[in-house]
């Protein structure tokens, strides 16, 4: 019994702050912190909204070392959290610390969002993965292509395929431009000085 009271200590330290969680994480990783991943108090403001019904598909786009996925999903459990990454040393870091966290209503997915089935999801989180491609100061690594052409592609792209989605569709944006929030998607609510972004398809 009081090894099981210790375990749960240690598992509720890693979401008492943003460094506690960062933790998990080894130092180059973490040296990107404040600028790509998202802060523990975003991802529960995100998840009362999105997660508000039980069993729904939440998708994260550009999910980095999934440190949304899993703070979501130790805040509202009931529903599945996707990350798709193009990354895959940073899906190595998030299965790392799924697996520590122990938290299973979450998968990765090593790829580029474009090649996913938006209908395999419903409601959708963004931290504006696609800026990096603009601002040469953003960008992780260079592991993968940047290009300001892409920050265009991406932006329409998901704007096209959030026009697809039915009435009832959740969007919550983080630091963005809302250039991919198409009309139709009604502003329900702003928190931290408008920088967090609440949307539902009317």
């Amino acid at each position: 019994m009081k090894v099981e009271k210790a375990e749960k200590r240690t598992f509720e330290t890693f979401f008492s702050s943003d460094v506690q969680f960062n933790g998990i994480y080894p130092m180059e990783v973490r040296q990107h912190a404040r600028r790509h991943w998202t802060p523990l108090n975003v991802a529960e403001k995100t998840a009362e909204f999105l997660a508000a019904e039980k069993n729904k598909r939440i998708l994260d786009i550009g999910s980095g070392v999934g440190k949304f996925c899993l703070a979501a999903a130790h805040y509202k459990p009931a529903v599945h959290y996707t990350g798709v990454e193009q990354r895959s040393s940073l899906i190595e870091y998030a299965e790392i610390a799924k697996k520590k966290l122990g938290l299973f209503s979450v998968s990765f997915i090593h790829g580029n969002f474009t090649q996913l089935d938006f209908r395999d999801y419903d409601h959708f989180y963004f931290y504006n993965s696609f800026f990096e491609n603009l601002v040469e100061s953003d960008k992780i690594d260079d592991s993968i292509a940047h290009d300001p052409g892409l920050y265009h592609y991406y932006t329409s792209y998901l704007y096209r395929e959030l026009i697809k989605m039915p009435a009832g569709t959740k969007v919550v944006t983080y630091c963005s431009w809302n250039d991919e929030i198409p009309p139709g998607y009604q502003l329900k609510a702003t928190s931290l000085k408008h920088l967090l972004k609440f949307w539902i398809k009317r």
